[in-house]
């Protein structure tokens, strides 16, 4: 499988949404406790407690956060330098490029082709570009692809259980 990270601010703010204001300040310590932590064991334990302790009387928001908890821990598993991980916890740079490219393409009324719509998107792309700005941890990129590449080759080592016909 692809090494997947979902953004944590935005799982945070939709679990706080869902929360009354009295637990705020609780769930919001144990969730950034959980992400800041260098062992992704310890940081799901600490995720698994919190819905635990919520499953009673609020078992929505407990499933709220247990859903995707593979994907919120990603840059955690990857052990990431605390900078790259900060950078790469949130999905905001993506998702403000996907904008981009969703206002430049959004007058194209008739996609003639792919050819035509790869066009489109690396138009919208280069628009996105002018207003990138550095990395905060651009220089531990080297360190994310060694890790990506690890992950890889980990997933490439797990035996393939056979599959077994019915008769």
């Amino acid at each position: 499988t692809v090494a997947i990270q979902r953004c944590q601010i935005h799982k945070a703010r939709n679990i706080m949404d869902r929360l009354p204001k009295e637990l705020h300040a609780s769930t919001r310590r144990v969730l950034r406790q959980a992400w800041e932590l260098d062992d992704a064991q310890k940081a799901e334990k600490l995720i698994r407690n919190l819905a635990r302790r919520l499953e009673q009387d609020r078992p929505g928001v407990a499933a709220s956060i247990l859903e995707g908890l593979d994907e919120i821990l990603t840059v955690v598993r990857l052990k990431l330098p605390t900078e790259l991980r900060r950078s790469l916890a949130c999905t905001n740079i993506a998702e403000n490029m996907m904008g981009t490219i969703r206002r430049v393409t959004r007058n194209v009324k008739r996609w003639r082709n792919g050819k035509m719509a790869l066009r489109w998107v690396a138009a919208g792309m280069i628009e996105a570009a002018k207003g990138f700005r550095r990395l905060k941890a651009h220089k531990q990129l080297p360190i994310l692809r060694a890790e990506l590449l690890a992950h890889r080759e980990r997933l490439a080592e797990k035996p393939v259980a056979p599959v077994s016909r019915a008769a």
